[in-house]
């Protein structure tokens, strides 16, 4: 029975524990939720410490900033390349199987009332209030931001002036690599309890939903999640062939990751353990530090593919006629408005409203309505396609860097 003492089989038996409880005792999942929030709150609490240490540290030791600013451009080229191909699939694969297509969008009160309470948080969500949200209002504001960006930046400034610092910087340089390994034996504490929130946040959603919300919507369920997969396997699939490594063995490498993400439906509950595996997979710590938090925010390609696709789902099933040149200028927009989506649940869809409350497409704003009941459903497959993303995207930056160690890579090469 050793099987059952680790940890991707205990989360996996959570899922199922929930959906069941779900499905057969609605009431009693809905009760759940609080075991879910309850463990993504202690995650979050800890990612900000945790990629302030990673990164200051990673930059530091390697004292080279102009390797910093050369792995940060080809990170953010590699963003760019890969979301916007993200967005164009989406965009291809909904005229072509036209989910919306015949159906007569008529929300519910409930569902009305949802997207009034995302309407509101889109407000926040314009470029400038992204940009001048990237800088922390103070130096320990950046440690309680939501979002992942302020720790960033302040990481890169306190790792650039202890660069500056010489050997005087070395006694602070250990100390940060102590704080960190505590912050990680944290994470591994509380980690232990993934399962358990797993339930609870399956049971919620299943009981809260319920099975009849998916029949309502399968179409554009099932177009999304086919378009996620083909994505991983097909696009991330070809990059990893493209230098050297194996999508499957990346995929099995950080099985523990997935489920965990499938459970809580937030990518951001895998990143520190993330960092920590793909440091022990041969990527460098300075490469990994730059990388993957910036990647949570530009990084995002199962946002970029829903966002197209869910958009034109609601002109369709509105019966709102969009020609050409509106959806290449929506495209447009999208490319900018995604980078600000956070890998936590529910910021996709903000983003989505957001562009659509901004852009003149004829797109009613109220169609989405019909989307928020399945919206936690989809939220699990932009998730996880988002962390396979920045999984893959971090080793082919360190390999594009030269900060790939082959022999404790191999198992996510091919």
């Amino acid at each position: 029975m050793k099987w059952l003492k680790t940890l991707y089989v205990q989360v996996l038996l959570g899922i199922l524990l929930g959906v069941l409880l779900g499905l057969f005792w609605p009431e009693t999942g809905v009760k759940m939720q609080p075991l879910a929030e309850i463990f993504i709150k202690a995650i979050k609490m800890l990612i900000a410490p945790i990629i302030f240490c990673t990164v200051v540290t990673g930059i530091a030791s390697m004292g080279d900033l102009k390797r910093v600013g050369r792995v940060g451009w080809k990170a953010l080229v590699y963003f760019e390349v890969l979301t916007t191909l993200a967005l164009i699939i989406g965009l291809l694969v909904a005229n072509i199987a036209q989910p919306g297509a015949g159906m007569d969008i008529a929300a519910s009160a409930k569902e009305s009332t949802k997207l009034s309470e995302y309407a509101a948080k889109a407000e926040d969500t314009s470029t400038k209030a992204f940009i001048m949200n990237i800088v922390p209002k103070t130096f320990v504001g950046a440690f309680t931001d939501e979002s992942v960006l302020p720790a960033l930046f302040l990481a890169i400034l306190v790792a650039v002036a202890l660069c500056q610092m010489g050997d005087k910087g070395h006694i602070v340089l250990e100390l940060l690599h102590a704080v960190s390994e505590v912050f990680f034996k944290l994470v591994a504490i509380i980690t232990r309890i993934a399962p358990i929130a797993a339930f609870g946040a399956m049971a919620y959603t299943v009981g809260a939903e319920g099975p009849h919300t998916l029949v309502k919507l399968a179409k554009v369920l099932g177009c999304v999640y086919l378009t996620c997969g083909l994505f991983v396997f097909i696009v991330l699939g070809a990059v990893c062939r493209l230098y050297g490594f194996s999508i499957f063995k990346v995929l099995v490498h950080i099985k523990d990751e997935l489920l965990l993400v499938l459970g809580t439906s937030s990518s951001e509950t895998a990143l520190p353990q993330l960092m920590r595996k793909l440091e022990k997979s041969g990527c460098d710590k300075s490469v990994v530090g730059v990388v993957v938090p910036s990647g949570y925010s530009f990084n995002l390609d199962g946002t970029c593919i829903y966002l197209t696709l869910a958009a034109l789902f609601v002109a369709q099933a509105t019966n709102t006629s969009l020609t050409l040149w509106q959806q290449l200028g929506l495209l447009g927009v999208l490319l900018l408005t995604s980078k600000g989506a956070a890998g936590v649940t529910g910021a996709g869809f903000i983003t989505l409203v957001a562009t659509l409350s901004t852009v003149d497409t004829g797109i009613p704003v109220a169609g989405l309505a019909v989307l928020v009941g399945i919206d936690r459903f989809m939220s699990e497959i932009r998730a996880l396609t988002n962390l396979v993303g920045n999984t893959v995207a971090t080793l082919v930056v360190a390999k594009w860097e030269g900060g790939f160690d082959a022999e404790k890579g191999k198992m996510v090469l091919r």
